[in-house]
């Protein structure tokens, strides 16, 4: 049977290294020994970025139009980092037979796959995301971090520049060419005798332009004259702080500006709008179409209805006591029993203290990158000393790379911290879903409407009929109660690799 094999990096340079190397041939061995045939292998590393998208819809492409039924990966968090990956997959195994071989994890799945097993399937991926999100909760608080030493953490915004200090640490200095017309635009602005469109034309001729050398866009000089930092202060995440570096304009100036900004018959809208459980989160089965909400006269009952916008079906109107009776259905079905909850949680716990977990696959190739580094730096001091590269080169070089090495240490205190988490969110999941019920019903409107966006998606009305799907992995505790247990290292209810 044909086969093709998915190997997936972390960093550009173990691309060509021996991480890659190593996972394709344990995949190639493993193939044999199946009698797989392989035809293909997709080998990416995810500094890709962007393009790690299209490289895997480019796998699904081969498997389609060569109608092959077989793909091996090295374990589930090598085959993906996101549930997008996982439907696409999940809907080939379903309707066109194809069969996942996740070797070191030991198992496989396909169309006869149990509801158990899927749920090991899905939860893993699960615990891959949750884990990939406290990384990014980490990155957000080295940000705040230094929000609150009054730095900016981003490109710095026209008129400005992001420059390399010698200690090797980055600062914002004003842009000697644009600082000075930045200025100049909210002089021009704060007269009151300019638009937007025509204060972008008048800033070409001085020579103010975008980062491609085009005449700024309107929506562009309204950021520029909307934003505190030309005069002392920086806004993220809702909080604003003074900042360290040169004002390009006065306070006063910048006030000026906005009063006359504001003179425009611009005003801010305000969402007058009742706070309603369902506000915005359903659509009309029929014409897709937004469900609305609206409190009758005598103020006692909510009633919901397609706004029929489309023209295309016939309003009906639901009350919303009848949209919230399954919602409290689905939420006590997934309250799993306790034995069978610590059943479960145990099962992911051995499968999260494998070889290929994250935290010691990622702990493991940090380190690897800290010591190349290491012996570029040696390398390079014996260069110099040699003759063989100059002073500057060498000092540039030496911030480079110790720059390099700072933020992997950074990236390895923040990969301790969160294996730990990788190994209590299966116990989050159980205890959330424990007590989703209580939550709600004890909740206000916009808490409740967080838990519903949380634990469901794709809520639709079906005329008078409310439709709802529980997002992955709560949907499965509602099929586990049918189902026994598969715990690694059992023989019961799995389809085991030999």
């Amino acid at each position: 049977m044909k086969a093709i094999i998915l190997a997936r990096v972390s960093t550009k340079e173990q691309e060509s290294g021996h991480s890659l190397s190593a996972q394709t041939d344990s995949l190639h061995k493993y193939a044999e020994k199946k009698e797989f045939t392989v035809v293909k292998e997709f080998c990416f590393s995810e500094s890709a970025g962007s393009k790690i998208r299209k490289k895997f819809e480019e796998v699904i492409a081969y498997l389609r139009k060569h109608q092959i039924k077989v793909l091996l990966c090295e374990n589930v968090d090598r085959f993906t980092r996101n549930f997008k990956d996982a439907v696409d997959l999940d809907e080939m195994r379903k309707t066109e037979g194809l069969e996942v071989h996740f070797v070191k994890d030991g198992f496989f799945i396909n169309k006869d796959a149990s509801g158990n097993q899927m749920f090991m399937w899905e939860a893993k991926v699960f615990l891959a995301k949750q884990y990939l999100n406290r990384l990014s909760d980490d990155v957000k608080r080295s940000m705040w971090q230094k929000f609150d030493n009054h730095e900016w953490a981003g490109k710095a915004p026209i008129g400005y520049q992001n420059i390399d200090l010698e200690d090797g640490t980055k600062s914002i200095v004003p842009d000697e060419k644009n600082g000075p017309l930045v200025t100049r635009l909210f002089e021009l602005y704060a007269t009151g005798n300019t638009s937007y469109k025509g204060l972008a034309t008048t800033m070409l001729k001085c020579g103010l332009t975008n980062r491609t050398g085009n005449l700024l866009s309107v929506s562009s000089i309204e950021h520029i004259l909307k934003n505190p930092f030309y005069h002392g202060l920086m806004e993220y995440g809702g909080r604003t702080n003074h900042h360290k570096y040169t004002p390009l304009i006065s306070e006063e100036l910048f006030e000026k500006c906005q009063s006359v900004r504001e003179g425009w018959n611009k005003k801010p809208f305000q969402h007058q709008a009742i706070p309603f459980i369902f506000r915005g989160l359903i659509k009309c089965e029929k014409c897709g179409c937004t469900i609305t909400p609206e409190k009758k006269k005598d103020g006692k009952y909510i009633y919901y209805s397609c706004t029929n916008f489309r023209q295309s079906c016939k309003r009906e109107y639901v009350k919303e006591e009848t949209l919230l009776k399954p919602v409290y259905e689905a939420l006590k079905a997934i309250q799993v029993p306790n034995e069978r909850q610590e059943e479960i949680a145990k099962g992911l716990r051995d499968m999260g203290k494998s070889e290929a977990s994250f935290h010691n696959f990622h702990i493991k190739n940090l380190n690897k990158e800290y010591d190349i580094l290491e012996n570029r730096i040696n390398k390079m001091y014996e260069d110099k000393l040699d003759d063989s590269i100059t002073q500057e080169m060498y000092d540039r070089k030496l911030r480079e790379y110790k720059e390099k090495q700072n933020k992997i240490r950074t990236e390895q205190l923040i990969h301790s911290d969160a294996d730990e988490e990788f190994y209590v969110t299966a116990d989050r999941i159980f205890n959330l879903a424990k007590r989703a019920l209580e939550i709600f019903e004890s909740s206000e409107v916009p808490e409740k409407r967080q838990l519903l966006a949380f634990l469901f998606q794709n809520l639709r009305l079906d005329g008078k009929n409310p439709l709802y799907e529980l997002r992955s992995p709560f949907n499965l505790l509602v099929e586990l109660a049918t189902y026994p247990i598969w715990l690694p290292g059992s023989d019961s209810n799995r389809q085991p690799i030999d």
